[in-house]
């Protein structure tokens, strides 16, 4: 999709690469190995995905480059996958709920490609930091003030307005990290990216056609998509405030607040919507989601997201 807006600005503007499809016959899709996979070793089960799951990162050399450091990598791969982790269960949780069974399909797709980057990214983190921790590990046996996630992916899912303009904030703004990412000098830290710039892609064009479709269709539908985009503009500004993690794993956020701010502004004016003039949601002293300070919504999502693991530790299958 490459709609662009009376004044010529291209919503889709971060990449031209599609996301491959299952049955097509491009192996490097998430959902393909969830059918071909075989089963693992003994002992080698996973809570997410069940055995077997295909290493996408195959021939890729693990080993931490010369001159990276590897608790801040540690940390900064913390920080995304816990990203993608929070916002896969948030989607997640409109199955049977959504608008058309289609939706749920859907959404339930955008989640799964989520927990992809989620287990590489956290996978990544044990790997970088030396602790020997697993996807598992990080996932479920962390406490609350122990993620390091944005609070924009946390927020409660609302309608479903809203929760198609937390998806067109969160995939515009880090498909552009991505993008940016693939030239990382960690290894995996580029594959994971170069890999997910494409699933983002399809993740912006859907919240891009939802939002097209609800802003420039009945006067109730817009005002319900205006209302959604005015409820979740304020956890925009975290994504772009640069954590100390990030400035010393060479990754500067703040460098994609205007391209990112322009692509969305396009996109709201071609659905007929206008960009909120509202502050940023306040931070409690100076700290934020990437410090460890959540809103209220992270402990009884993560307490839901966790209960199986804790109540039958070390079971896989």
């Amino acid at each position: 999709m490459s709609r662009t807006s009376d004044g010529g600005a291209t919503v889709h503007d971060y990449t031209t690469s599609t996301t491959s499809t299952p049955g097509t016959g491009q192996d490097d899709h998430v959902y393909l190995s969830l059918a071909d996979a075989a089963p693992g070793p003994e002992g080698e089960g996973r809570w997410a995905y069940g055995t077997g799951f295909a290493d996408p990162l195959l021939g890729v050399d693990t080993a931490l480059p010369p001159g990276l450091d590897g608790a801040d990598l540690a940390a900064y791969c913390q920080m995304l996958g816990d990203d993608a982790l929070v916002l896969a269960q948030r989607l997640i949780e409109w199955c049977t709920r959504a608008p058309e069974l289609e939706e749920e399909v859907a959404l339930a797709n955008l989640g799964l490609d989520l927990l992809g980057q989620a287990r590489l990214l956290l996978t990544r983190a044990g790997q970088a930091d030396g602790t020997g921790r697993t996807e598992d590990d990080l996932a479920y046996w962390r406490e609350e003030h122990e993620f390091r996630n944005v609070r924009l992916v946390e927020a409660p899912n609302g309608d479903f307005a809203y929760s198609i303009a937390r998806l067109l904030l969160f995939a515009t703004a880090r498909g552009a990290l991505y993008e940016a990412l693939s030239a990382h000098p960690d290894p995996v830290l580029a594959a994971v990216a170069a890999r997910g710039v494409k699933e983002l892609a399809y993740h912006r064009e859907y919240a891009t056609a939802w939002t097209l479709r609800l802003g420039d269709g009945t006067p109730y539908s817009s005002g319900r998509m205006q209302a959604g985009v005015d409820a979740v503009w304020p956890l925009l500004e975290e994504l772009f405030t640069a954590h100390p993690v990030e400035l010393r794993a060479g990754v500067d956020p703040a460098a994609l607040r205007e391209p990112v701010l322009r692509s969305l502004g396009a996109v709201l004016a071609e659905a007929g919507l206008t960009v909120p003039d509202v502050p940023p949601l306040a931070t409690v002293l100076g700290l934020a989601g990437r410090d460890g300070v959540h809103t209220e919504a992270l402990g009884p999502l993560l307490a839901e997201f966790q209960v199986l693991a804790r109540a039958h530790p070390g079971a896989t299958w």
